[in-house]
């Protein structure tokens, strides 16, 4: 792996940016650099929870296009992965979970992330979180994104080589994108290996789909379980990750457009009770995102919007066949877009803090970060305050 060529995309969106959006080719190569994360959770939530495809690229693509032309920074929309995993596996061994609790789950969040970002609880709560913390939860989100990289690279070692070893030598390339080319990869091997993908792929016919209320039939059962089940675990998580996280990842790459952390919560908020009204999922601004958009060679806010227009499309007009489109690319592919989204994200979170005993604190919140963000988060404060009373001695 050849980090300084991640690390030089990174440092070249340190570099000041246009007034308004791009739309050149390294926007669009950007664009897609999300889909390791976007495919997985959005494929889980069609093909397990049998949610209709239509409000889900509906809510993200909308949510895409607003915070692209608002943000005008890579600014990520992605599904809220707690939420969406503990849904997955739920919905299998338990069939408790239907799509009216995921629309629950994504009004509840929204409701409580308007409420802390309008109230200012949102910056008051973050202020409490010690640099320490906020580089571990980075850092370990890093980590994190490269090992479930791994794991999906190992499905097929050789097309993972291939892919990862052709993608490192295109990287920060201007002329041939490295996304286009990966994308193009993934989706000639993904029909090779299956030709019935293809043939399904061609029968199915362009059909006008439009939006409906959501949550005309939501039950008071359905929403308990959409609360406690599934909103209430992920608010930790969406605190480090998705407001803390991002504003200091966005605010590094982009010192010209800052964010804050209320404003943040505001956003999360508001394109959460957006999405569970027209039968979408919780959403949230992954650090992982940005990473991931910018280490493709996104700068702008024209990367996000041209995301959220193609979804928009498949939305609209290609909602039947979205999922065997999905099905199309390997997961050693996503792996590798995964992995190198990582490395993107650990790298810009590398500068550790002088004193051992912070150190520390970086490395334990990091390593239980890759296991659990919420968990990270909690117990990173607990050992900050620990470590500077002396009782933690490494």
């Amino acid at each position: 792996m050849n980090p300084p060529r991640i690390s030089a995309s990174a440092a070249e969106a340190e570099k000041p940016a246009p007034d308004g959006n791009r739309y050149d080719r390294m926007e669009w190569a950007g664009a897609f650099g999300d889909l390791g994360t976007l495919i997985p959770f959005v494929a889980a939530y069609i093909g397990v929870l049998k949610m209709d495809p239509f409000g889900v690229l509906f809510a993200f693509g909308t949510a895409m296009l607003v915070c692209g032309l608002y943000y005008k920074t890579p600014f990520p929309v992605q599904p809220m992965k707690a939420i969406g995993a503990v849904a997955a596996i739920q919905a299998v061994q338990t069939a408790i979970i239907t799509p009216a609790a995921v629309y629950s789950a994504a009004l509840v969040t929204g409701a409580a992330w308007l409420f802390l970002g309008l109230t200012g609880l949102a910056s008051r709560l973050a202020k409490l979180v010690p640099p320490a913390v906020v580089i571990g939860i980075v850092f370990g989100l890093g980590f994190g994104f490269m090992l479930q990289g791994v794991k999906m690279m190992q499905t097929d070692w050789l097309i993972a080589v291939v892919a990862g070893s052709g993608t490192l030598l295109l990287m920060g390339n201007r002329t041939v994108p490295a996304m286009f080319v990966l994308l193009a990869f993934g989706a000639a091997v993904g029909a090779v290996q299956n030709p019935a993908l293809l043939d399904a792929l061609s029968k199915t016919g362009i059909a006008f789909h439009a939006p409906v209320f959501a949550l005309g039939e939501l039950s008071w059962n359905q929403f308990f379980i959409g609360a406690v089940l599934l909103a209430l675990p992920q608010l930790p998580l969406t605190l480090g990750n998705a407001v803390i996280a991002i504003k200091e990842e966005n605010n590094r790459l982009f010192p010209h457009r800052r964010v804050t952390e209320g404003g943040v919560s505001i956003s999360t908020g508001i394109m959460n009770l957006f999405s569970a009204a027209v039968g979408g999922v919780p959403m949230c601004h992954g650090a992982g995102g940005m990473a991931a958009h910018v280490a493709f060679g996104a700068r702008t806010g024209g990367s996000v919007v041209i995301l959220g227009c193609v979804l928009l499309v498949l939305a609209f007009f290609f909602s039947g066949s979205v999922d065997l489109l999905f099905k199309l690319f390997p997961a050693a592919v996503l792996g590798v877009i995964l992995f190198l989204t990582g490395a993107q994200l650990a790298l810009g979170s590398s500068a550790f803090p002088a004193a051992r005993g912070a150190r520390a604190v970086v490395l334990l919140t990091a390593a239980l970060c890759i296991w659990n963000v919420g968990a990270g988060f909690i117990v990173g404060i607990a050992l900050h305050h620990a470590q500077q009373r002396g009782w933690l001695k490494m």
